[in-house]
């Protein structure tokens, strides 16, 4: 069996004629090595079936694969444990991939040894309509970690990564049920630059009820411990430092207030104390304290999907 230079990763839930979509702008790529492996997250809408009965046509392209429903970091994660490329592609499954994205981005990859991450540039569509990202939105190459910190700026359908780096990074935080992704691609840009080919290969699709920023609540909760797990790291540089210990102060601060309003005092007390550690003592060296908090942090995002917020 020839190994393939691109595994593609689909994860999917509940989104079964999105994802059919999906995976076409898959199989229609052109010039490139790939194998397709789409991960059912515990689907219960028809997904799965679908799925298996396209796989059983003799497609060898494409190998699904189906999971208890545990989020789309652990479905991520499982595909990554079956890929045999050297390089991986994520796409999203409410999103779409130009012909040929796979095909311009690796060869955009092979001209750049020294990059071990890259994206494209998108179209967006909210609720079938084109939109213009605002201009915190826009990708940038390079290091650009400060910028990353208050707006995800990376989008998993528009990257390729070396496998190698992902391994080094450590995968995706199963724990976190949202926001999985700004926490690996800050852990990433803390070390390495990001390419950027600025061709709108990818079609990002926006406004659908399935989407997750309308199904999880309180998504600041992810962020802080993305951020709390940084300052965590005692390798991160002095400047990272500082401005990672700064955003989390303020998400805390947010976080905290909407804890307030829901007469949650004791909940708020203990973010706006992590915030003020963050910029006093945490953005200078992790200590003992600041494990106790993330394992609260963790504590908190033990919530079902769908359920309040906890």
């Amino acid at each position: 069996m020839t190994t393939p230079e691109i595994s593609v990763i689909v994860p999917t839930y509940n989104r079964r004629a999105m994802v059919r979509e999906a995976i076409a702008s898959v199989l229609a790529q052109r010039g490139a090595s790939f194998e397709l492996i789409v991960v059912d997250d515990g689907s219960t809408d028809g997904t799965w079936e679908d799925l298996a009965r396209r796989a059983g046509c003799g497609d060898s392209t494409l190998r699904a694969i189906r999971t208890a429903n545990r989020g789309p970091a652990a479905a991520r994660n499982c595909g990554l444990a079956l890929a045999r490329g050297r390089l991986i592609a994520f796409l999203d499954s409410d999103d779409l991939w130009a012909p040929d994205k796979l095909a311009r981005q690796s060869a955009f990859m092979r001209a750049n040894p020294h990059l071990a991450i890259s994206q494209t540039a998108e179209l967006w569509l909210r609720n079938g309509q084109r939109v213009n990202p605002g201009r915190r939105h826009l990708k940038r190459p390079g290091y650009f970690f400060a910028d990353a910190l208050r707006t995800c700026l990376i989008s998993p359908s528009a990257v390729i990564v070396k496998r190698a780096l992902l391994d080094e990074a450590g995968g995706f935080d199963e724990a976190m049920a949202a926001c999985e992704d700004y926490d690996l691609w800050l852990r990433i840009l803390a070390r390495h630059p990001v390419g950027l080919l600025d061709e709108p290969l990818v079609t990002r699709r926006a406004g659908h009820p399935g989407q997750l920023s309308a199904t999880i609540p309180a998504l600041d909760r992810f962020r802080i411990l993305a951020l709390a797990k940084l300052l965590g790291d005692g390798t991160l540089d002095a400047e990272r430092r500082a401005a990672a210990a700064e955003v989390m102060e303020e998400k805390c601060a947010i976080y905290a207030h909407g804890l307030a309003c829901r007469g949650r005092a004791a909940d708020a007390a203990f973010f706006i104390a992590a915030g003020r550690a963050a910029v006093e003592r945490w953005r200078r060296a992790p200590d003992a304290e600041l494990g106790r908090a993330i394992a609260r942090m963790r504590a908190t995002l033990t919530v079902s999907r769908g359920a309040g917020v906890p």
